[in-house]
């Protein structure tokens, strides 16, 4: 598993550890040392419980785990990861201060410089770009929980451009506001902002939806997060894990026992 943190990638090293209990049962720590502080059952298996809990006390003012998502309005798999997995990841996570999530709407497009402006040419269309456009000006003028409420209710909606005002009006934002920013030098100048930052990643991207978490990006690491975001973002926060953390290993508990 690669694992992200501050901009340094951590590689971690499988070990395996047998143990032998009094009555003659082997139980081995058959998890890599990333999960060892991750539950109490695995820690104790592996006999890091104290060193958890010391590394529990420090890790207290733990920073977020910062997970930003490049995309295209019009991209059918970017729309099923928003609704499928980001959203939901998003919504559970949103109260414990464990993620912090940015979206950058840009994608496969490409960008040339005609006189002052900008002209943006889009993988879908100039329906597309126009989507595009709608988001980021969205981000611009409205605070990220309701810039990302509008945004997900256009993409989960079967035409998002089309639903833009109904989705914009629903959590109080101005559209007319919005819609003018599309179509002016500042909505302009600020999806230009998203072209540097979609082609300054490292390594390039080379679809959507492209994640990164704490600005680093593998393949292994997109299709964890593309399969269980949740328990990317959880097992690679830093402090001790919120209750929504807990909660979605206990589902996975079964298979750790079994494992033991």
């Amino acid at each position: 598993m690669f694992l992200g943190s501050h901009s340094f990638k951590f590689i971690c090293i499988y070990f395996a550890v047998i143990i032998t209990t009094s009555d003659g049962k082997t139980i081995g720590c058959n998890f890599p040392p990333s999960l060892w502080c991750s539950d109490p059952q695995i820690s104790q298996v592996c006999k890091v419980e104290q060193q958890c809990a010391d590394w529990k006390i420090q890790a207290k003012d733990a920073f977020p785990v910062n997970v930003t998502l490049y995309l295209e309005s019009l991209c059918p798999d970017c729309r099923n990861f928003m609704k499928g997995m980001l959203y939901p990841t998003w919504k559970t996570l949103e109260s414990t201060g464990v993620m912090n999530l940015d979206l950058v709407p840009f994608g496969n497009a490409r960008e040339t410089k005609v006189g002052d402006q900008w002209n943006f040419t889009c993988q879908h269309g100039p329906t597309e770009c126009y989507g595009n456009l709608l988001e980021t000006c969205t981000l611009h003028y409205e605070k990220f929980p309701t810039a990302f409420e509008i945004i997900h209710c256009a993409e989960v909606a079967e035409f998002p451009t089309k639903e833009f005002s109904k989705c914009a009006s629903k959590f109080g934002a101005n559209f007319t506001q919005i819609d003018e920013c599309a179509q002016s030098d500042l909505g302009n100048q600020l999806e230009h902002a998203m072209a540097l930052r979609t082609d300054a990643l490292q390594p390039p991207h080379q679809y959507v939806p492209w994640v990164t978490i704490n600005e680093v990006h593998t393949e292994d690491m997109e299709k964890l997060a593309e399969k269980d975001l949740l328990s990317l973002v959880c097992s690679t926060y830093q402090g001790p894990p919120p209750e929504q953390c807990n909660a979605q290993k206990q589902q996975g508990q079964s298979n750790i026992s079994g494992k033991l």
